[in-house]
């Protein structure tokens, strides 16, 4: 049998090896990473900004996010949680906009709960933070992998039950957008993967007493490295050699040496050509917001064994004579750039449940003792009334079914009554009538197929053989004239 054909250009999954990571090889997330969703609630009456910020936070979402779900109008909010199991959604974000303007956003995990409620205070699009910038830093591949997930304030050590914003409180929060992404293994997780951060900072208050208010805003960062202690053209030599290599190139970004005499006219920089020009001599400021020492895990080309032996030796004096550097270990400086939204979060309650239970917190209402004690017996009241319907729907589903089971015996037992009776029409059919009353000795019928008409003419017929005049007759039906035989049935 012959070999089947892996579509190698266009097919997602066809270089994907087992055991292997998808959302590191072709933007894909795994099968248990979480998955969201970023819905429009209303798509028609939102608004072209609000629409425009749905898009933004499904970039940040990427990849494990529906990024190009498309919303109508008559889709409902259970339209999306019913296919949230089989599609394995685990968060919902759902964006809204009020009578008065306000725009909301509510976070759920499903299937359960619990859902908090965002009101977005202030928010900027993507777009209008690139038109901010000197250099924006365009899309490329880093929504290929999730991003870093860093969060600040969210706990706080002095807060306990009895607070404005209670520890459980904290907790749950802190749980909920933890789980928007998948875990980063610190001993397995390559660096190069890690391309973006998303950093949620909780908003302390400015009194000195707590005011119970939760504000978190949102930013979205893009990550670029560079290596250190290097000139600006030496770094750029060091790009032209990386893009050579490459099999895609652009002629552009290789530098001009066209009007230069030696290369040391472009290596060497500062006044009359004297001094080597580094970052730190070259009159520009580091634009970097740390220095980092990053083992270069890059593939190396295999050597031969007597090559690879002079090499190991010669990495040993070097070894010692840099008392003990590693030269596998680069310094680079690592910049983050802002992609966008911004938004700027409060919290203003939390509920059981998708959309739909009991109220766990709340900004500006509080309530007694008395009335929660209220509020908790009312919602055991729904309960156990939601506990009754159910039984009493899965008792009328089983009355349906059992009744459907007894309708179906009841026409299987008529069906075979049925087939009894055809079957004895079946043997009377078959029944052989030689021996019958109605049959005479000679084994002739008893009865003429052609009626009253046959028997007279039988008795005209005897009465001419009589006469002798049947000869004669024999002649005349041979020659199609029976006159007489007409005539003698008249008489009769």
């Amino acid at each position: 049998m012959a070999k089947r054909r892996v579509k190698k250009r266009t097919h997602a999954g066809a270089n994907i090896k087992k055991g292997s990571q998808g959302a590191n090889l072709n933007g894909h997330a795994n099968m248990r990473d979480p998955k969201s969703m970023v819905i429009r609630i209303g798509a028609g009456e939102v608004g072209s900004s609000v629409s425009q910020l749905v898009t933004d936070v499904r970039r940040v979402m990427e990849p494990g996010t529906a990024a190009r779900l498309k919303e109508r109008k008559a889709n409902r909010l259970r339209d999306y949680v019913t296919m949230c199991g089989p599609l394995g959604v685990t968060h919902l974000l759902l964006f809204s906009r009020s009578d008065s303007g306000n725009t909301n956003m509510r976070l759920c995990t499903t299937p359960r709960g619990p859902t908090f409620h965002f009101r977005v205070e202030k928010y900027a699009l993507a777009k209008d933070v690139r038109k901010a910038q000197r250099h924006p830093r365009g899309g490329g591949k880093e929504y290929i992998t999730p991003p870093l997930l860093v969060m600040n304030n969210f706990t706080t050590p002095e807060s306990d039950a009895k607070a404005k914003v209670p520890k459980y409180l904290e907790t749950t929060i802190t749980t909920a957008f933890q789980s928007l992404f998948p875990p980063i293994n610190p001993q397995t997780t390559p660096l190069t993967s890690i391309q973006r951060v998303l950093l949620l900072n909780r908003e302390k208050s400015d009194d000195s007493e707590e005011d119970g208010s939760f504000v978190v805003n949102f930013r979205h960062y893009a990550i670029t490295t560079k290596p250190v202690g290097l000139s600006k053209p030496l770094r750029r030599l060091n790009a032209a050699e990386k893009l050579l290599r490459s099999k895609k190139g652009k002629k552009g970004d290789l530098p001009n040496l066209g009007k230069l005499q030696d290369i040391s006219e472009f290596m060497v920089g500062g006044e009359n050509g004297d001094g080597y020009m580094t970052d730190a001599t070259s009159g520009s400021e580091l634009e970097s917001d740390a220095e980092v020492d990053i083992l270069n895990s890059a593939p190396r080309r295999v050597k031969v064994a007597a090559k690879a032996k002079a090499a190991a030796k010669d990495d040993e004096e070097e070894d010692g004579e840099g008392e003990g550097k590693n030269s596998h270990v680069e310094r680079k400086a690592i910049k983050v750039v802002e992609l966008g939204p911004r938004m700027r979060l409060r919290l203003q309650k939390v509920e059981e449940g998708i959309c739909a239970g009991k109220v766990l917190w709340h900004e500006y209402l509080h309530k007694s003792k008395q009335e929660m004690l209220e509020l908790e017996q009312k919602w055991e009241k729904r309960r156990k009334e939601k506990e009754a319907r159910k039984k009493l729907q899965k008792e009328n589903v089983e009355k349906k079914r059992k009744a459907k089971e007894d309708n179906k015996k009841t026409k299987k037992a008529d069906g075979e009554g049925q087939g009894q009776e055809e079957d004895d029409d079946t043997d009377m059919e078959d029944y052989d009538y030689s021996d019958a009353d109605m049959y005479d000795d000679d084994g002739q019928d008893g009865f003429d197929s052609e009626g009253l008409a046959g028997d007279a003419e039988e008795q005209v017929n005897s009465r001419m053989e009589e006469d002798g005049d049947w000869e004669e007759e024999e002649e005349e039906i041979a020659e199609g004239n029976s006159g007489r035989t007409k005539k003698a049935l008249g008489k009769k």
